[in-house]
């Protein structure tokens, strides 16, 4: 479903922090589908606890968000003149502008995480081969499968089951609002160094705890056969 332009209200209480001082605490939040993907938040101009200070016009009026040990510039928009009369006294924050967002007391990542999107790993027995340039460099028949919404399903292996001679570490992190914070590494195959190929989370959020310290390929970077089937790209 394309969910790009919808609107509802939340029913979390959202809170948003910069330079450790509230900037936002609402009960009302609106998730706005901006892109497919994922929401954002809007908040409720009454809210809104920072100082907001016009600074300028361009897709909506532009604000600095103002507190009183710091400013985010530029990282607040609002609408008067939206279509949806739900938005004109709303605030949108720009999310990485922010030190920190909360969902009830427990922070979240990234973005806010859509209610539409489900994950579920699941423990199982299929035998699952992972081949780069012709050498296997994982062979492991104890997966944890991870079912996200919209996405192919990630295969987390066993340490153990992988060639971890062949793999190279990697200074790159990235993060995700239902799983937290990956570390990679790289992987070397005949004198090839294949980069960013395998990440890790070591100390994912209480969710997906499951997934705890295994390791997982690109599908679509890798040759990755399931009970002797490859899996398509």
């Amino acid at each position: 479903m394309d969910k790009q332009g919808r609107i509802e209200r939340g029913r979390k209480r959202v809170r948003a922090y910069l330079a450790g001082e509230l900037v936002a605490d609402t009960t009302r939040p609106l998730l706005v589908w901006e892109k497919p993907f994922y929401p954002q938040y809007y908040i409720p101009a009454a809210d809104v606890r920072a100082s907001l200070v016009a600074t300028g016009t361009g897709d909506g009026e532009v604000l600095d968000v103002v507190v009183e040990r710091g400013k985010a510039a530029g990282a607040a928009r609002r609408f008067p003149d939206a279509p949806d009369p739900l938005l004109r006294d709303a605030v949108r924050l720009d999310f990485a502008a922010m030190d920190e967002w909360l969902e009830e007391d427990e922070p979240i990542y990234v973005h806010p995480r859509d209610p539409y999107s489900r994950v579920d790993i699941l423990a199982s027995s299929r035998h699952v081969r992972v081949e780069i340039d012709g050498v296997t460099v994982a062979d492991s028949r104890a997966p944890r499968i991870l079912f996200e919404t919209g996405l192919p399903p990630r295969f987390y292996l066993p340490l153990p089951d992988l060639r971890l001679d062949l793999l190279r570490s990697s200074d790159t992190q990235t993060h995700c609002p239902y799983k937290g914070t990956a570390t990679y590494w790289s992987v070397e195959v005949n004198g090839r160094v294949h980069p960013d190929l395998v990440w890790t989370y070591r100390t994912p959020l209480p969710e997906s705890q499951k997934i705890a310290g295994l390791a997982c390929f690109y599908n679509e970077k890798v040759d990755l056969f399931v009970d002797g089937v490859r899996e398509a790209t």
